[in-house]
């Protein structure tokens, strides 16, 4: 079994890390620079695991799936979502992506995660939630390893309730997709220190004429915002986060 994996802040990685050190598995981010054609040809079960935007998969992980679907035809699959509240058909929405691969699916859950969304009043970055919900992630990981050790096949977000929460996301999310591949901005405190630019899974940062900018290919994955060491950066809303998420672990690098 091989576990790949997108996580903007640290969320979807801690379910991929813990699954894989339970199941085995080897794990790897879609952002290292390996070749995943020969990996995919070495197994015959692929999990793969990402947060869930407005019920969709990220661009990152979509792009990743275009480029690597014929070699995810004819593999068991395993797919896991992280979460902040319920996202419908989440785990799906990847299945979606290949076609004839839904028939292959032979476990799929979804995770709620801590918020990372920190420059919204809405949803504060809370320690309480955060020491919950890693509590709740790590409880539910061993049932998931228990569950695929003994046979037992689950498939959240299948059913017809999911398939219709899903919808009703997905339809509006795409706007906000759009829209947000510009919303980068960086405020008067930034230092140029580079960090997000070096960051960026999408590299959609660079520092140009004396500040930084963007490219318009901004995937909301905040991975700016909660890392930038003066709070300069923000994303989809021009504000500044009061406080970071520093991923389920409190230690994002």
């Amino acid at each position: 079994m091989v576990m790949i994996y997108f996580s903007g802040t640290g969320n979807s990685a801690y379910i991929s890390r813990r699954f894989s050190a339970l199941m085995g598995a080897e794990c790897h981010s879609i952002e290292e620079n390996i070749d995943f054609y020969s990996l995919f040809s070495g197994t015959d079960t692929i999990a793969v695991c990402y947060p869930v935007y407005g019920s969709l998969v990220p661009r990152i992980m979509r792009e990743f799936a275009d480029r690597y679907k014929d070699s995810f035809k004819d593999k068991k699959l395993i797919i896991f979502c992280t979460q902040m509240v319920f996202s419908g058909d989440g785990a799906r929405a990847f299945a979606r992506l290949i076609p004839g691969c839904e028939k292959n699916v032979i476990y799929a859950e979804h995770f709620h995660m801590p918020n990372n969304i920190s420059n919204f009043f809405l949803f504060p970055i809370r320690e309480k939630e955060r020491i919950r919900k890693k509590k709740a992630a790590d409880r539910k990981i061993k049932r998931v390893c228990y569950h695929i050790q003994h046979g037992i096949y689950k498939k959240r977000g299948w059913n017809i309730f999911s398939t219709a929460l899903g919808k009703m996301q997905n339809t509006s999310f795409p706007k906000a997709e759009e829209k947000g591949r510009s919303s980068f901005t960086a405020d008067s405190s930034c230092t140029l220190c580079g960090l997000c630019v070096k960051r960026c899974p999408v590299h959609n940062l660079e520092i140009k004429n004396g500040r930084v900018t963007h490219k318009d290919s901004c995937m909301l994955c905040y991975r700016c915002v909660n890392l930038c060491p003066q709070k300069a950066a923000s994303v989809l809303l021009d504000v500044k986060p009061v406080r970071q998420y520093k991923g389920i672990c409190g230690k994002l690098k």
